[in-house]
Parts: structure tokens; C-alpha cells; sequence
């Protein structure tokens, strides 16, 4: 497990650099939902109504802004091939670069939530129940864009490709975390059901992912 944990530690260390994506991503987050209730003024009801799909749309976007440089930085100095032929198996390698993706970009964006919200008139006690939801679905859209991500690495203008790809995969999540938001906060759907099928996407996404990934890899440079 060691090469794992160090392979972990060192995209982490790439994430969180300047350049790497990772701070790019909470700022991004930052600037949207900051942006969000000037735009559509000074209504109190509304924002606590839309809030948690806003708060929803920019973690998936955000999340989306370092993901076409989770494997173009290996192929481009020529690591990912030693990875591809390590001892270690792919599905692996690619599963830790995924993990370290969301401790990177995906946690923060969880932690900052609640006080974002609070920008977006949405109660404390609500509030904790929108950052559930994020921290049970992000894992999800980190996973989901790993495959897009393995699929464009070797394209030009992979970047764009990878949005086409994934975010029409990612409809499922956003769906069902905004309903196990909204009904945290106004009902009268219970937060169970969305909630569960949100852990089951995510969790599903953590066992298709890295295979689908480390399959299109495989596939795309060899």
C-alpha cells in the first residue's frame, strides 16, 4: 500500500500547488455563489428556495476545473506510462489520482458550504443537511469525471471534451442532491429517499470509475 499512499500524497502536493487546480476550484465556488444574489437582487425567499441548487452547480462546476489535469500533467512527462507499467495495478493508481482529486477539490468545497449559504439565506440547521448532501455526492462527480478524464487525455482541447463527456453523467447526481437538499429545507419529499439513492450513485461511481478509467487508458495509449 506504500506506492499507493505516496502516489496519494504527491498528487495532493501537485493538487494544492499554484497551477494545480485545486485552489482555482474553491475560489471558482466562491465567485459564483457570491455572484448569484446580486444577479437576481434582494429577494430573501427565493435565494433560501434556489439556494441549494446553486450551491449544487458550482460544486460540479468547480469540480470540473481541475479535472482535465489529472492525467495530462503524467502523459505530458511521461510518469503515466511508468504507472500504466508498475507493479501496481491500474485500477488502483487511477482510484488514489481520483481520491486525491477530491481531498483536493471536493472536500474544501463541502467545508466552505455552510458559510456560503449563509450568504444565500439558507438556515444553519438546513444548512448541514445541504453539506451532507455534498459530502455524500461529491465523491461521485470526482469519479464520474475520472472517466472523462482517461478518455481526453490524449486529445487536443481535451478540456472542452471532457465537459461533453461528463456532465451529461453527472445529471443523475445533481438531480438527487438537490432534491435531498430542498428536502432538508422545505420538503415534503423526505430527505431519506433522495439521500440513499445519492450514497448509491456514489458509490457506484467508486467501483465503475476506476475500472472504466483505467479500461480507457489501456485503450487510448497503447
Amino acid at each position: 500500500m506504500s506506492p499507493l499512499i505516496a502516489l496519494l500524497i504527491r498528487d495532493m502536493r501537485l493538487a494544492t500547488r499554484a497551477g494545480g487546480g485545486a485552489p482555482m476550484g474553491a475560489f471558482f465556488f466562491l465567485i459564483l455563489v457570491t455572484l448569484v444574489p446580486f444577479a437576481l437582487g434582494p429577494d430573501l425567499a427565493l435565494l433560501a428556495r434556489i439556494g441549494p441548487a446553486i450551491l449544487w452547480l458550482g460544486a460540479l462546476l468547480a469540480s470540473l476545473l481541475a479535472l482535465d489535469r489529472l492525467f495530462v500533467t503524467d502523459y505530458e512527462d511521461g510518469s503515466l506510462d511508468l504507472l500504466m507499467t508498475g507493479r501496481m495495478p491500474l485500477e488502483l493508481v487511477v482510484a488514489a489520482k481520483a481520491l486525491a482529486h477530491w481531498l483536493t477539490t471536493g472536500l474544501p468545497l463541502v467545508v466552505i458550504a455552510p458559510l456560503l449559504g449563509l450568504m444565500l439565506n439558507i438556515e444553519m440547521q438546513a444548512m448541514g443537511a445541504v453539506a451532507l448532501t455534498l459530502l455524500a455526492g461529491t465523491p461521485a462527480l470526482t469519479f464520474i469525471g475520472l472517466i472523462g478524464a482517461a478518455l481526453s487525455v490524449a486529445l487536443r482541447r481535451g478540456g472542452l471534451l471532457l465537459a461533453v463527456l461528463v456532465l451529461p453523467l453527472t445529471i443523475p447526481v445533481l438531480i438527487f442532491g438537490v432534491s435531498a437538499a430542498n428536502a432538508a429545507i422545505v420538503g415534503p419529499v423526505p430527505f431519506g429517499a433522495p439521500f440513499t439513492i445519492l450514497c448509491a450513485l456514489s458509490l457506484a461511481s467508486l467501483v465503475v470509475g476506476p475500472v472504466a478509467a483505467a479500461a480507457a487508458l489501456r485503450h487510448g495509449l497503447e
